[in-house]
């Protein structure tokens, strides 16, 4: 089942998504989709929304991130085996993921404007698969990671290439521009999937129709069980946490010249099973 959250009429809502049009469960019990995953009730609301008529279509409300407030938005760096043989420094594989932390208001909805801030015209575009963590833990063992995830999203994990060298020893600069990035356009929950797709599933990232990025998670170096284990090993992951598993290569800053994105760009991240975010790109009013 898909959930979401979104606006309509200028009130924050959350709901169902189905072929028919969505649910709006946020109008009928108030609540969040966070709120549901920390307390446990998600089977219910799947339940719930089985019985019930559309109310909106989704031309008719502004999709937001589907966890507007995560208690942490965790990104993994280089996961692709490939996308590590693309920087060509001759570096052996990673021992340990990369990782650094966005904040929630570094990210828009789907179909939305990613913001090219006038700092940097060096925009680019990181399509990744978002895990959202569903049942909290600690030090949570790789056989056991996979009943730890409510679902999964989509992120254009929109980078300032610039900014992320400013300083030595971190890129948070460049990761962080408000709403540079995109997160959406729904959770699609984890029965969904089996084991075998969460490990062979596909990714393509389009910029105009043109296609940039292409790959499976079977190409991770580390794959979405490591990465809980490994992160719960200092974090307490919760309900509502959000993951973002790295992206493939093809990022617009590995091409000769690099192909940055600029206003009236199309950006279309496709993950199998889940879902395509969509978002364009417009400069930031001053």
């Amino acid at each position: 089942m898909r959930f979401l959250t979104f606006s309509h009429a200028g009130k924050e809502s959350w709901g169902v998504i189905t072929d028919e049009g969505i649910i709006d469960l946020g109008n009928l019990i108030g609540s969040s989709l966070l709120e549901t995953l920390q307390n446990d009730k998600l089977d219910d609301m799947k339940k719930l929304a089985n019985g019930l008529e559309v109310d909106y279509q989704p031309a008719d409300v502004k999709f937001l991130p589907p966890i507007t407030n995560p208690g942490k938005i965790a990104c993994v760096g280089v996961n692709y085996a490939n996308r590590n043989a693309e920087y060509k420094d001759g570096s052996d594989d990673p021992e340990y993921p990369s990782l650094f932390l966005r904040t929630p208001d570094s990210f828009t909805g789907h179909d939305k404007p990613l913001i090219r801030p006038p700092e940097s015209h060096k925009l680019d575009y990181e399509g990744e698969i978002v895990i959202i963590i569903g049942k909290e833990g600690r030090r949570i063992k790789e056989e056991d990671a996979y009943d730890h995830i409510a679902g999964l999203t989509i992120m254009n994990e929109g980078t300032l290439r610039d900014w992320v060298r400013h300083a030595k020893f971190n890129v948070t600069q460049g990761k962080n521009f408000i709403e540079s990035g995109a997160i959406g356009p729904w959770m699609t929950t984890a029965d969904e999937f089996t084991a075998e797709q969460f490990e062979n599933m596909r990714i393509t990232t389009h910029v105009n129709g043109e296609i940039r990025q292409d790959d499976t998670t079977a190409s991770m170096m580390f794959p979405f069980k490591y990465i809980i284990s490994y992160f719960s090993k200092f974090f307490h992951l919760k309900p509502g946490d959000v993951i973002a598993t790295g992206t493939p290569n093809g990022a617009g800053a590995r091409f000769e010249p690099p192909r940055y994105l600029a206003p009236g760009d199309v950006v279309e991240i496709n993950v199998e099973g889940v879902g395509t975010l969509v978002n364009g790109v417009k400069d930031e009013a001053l």
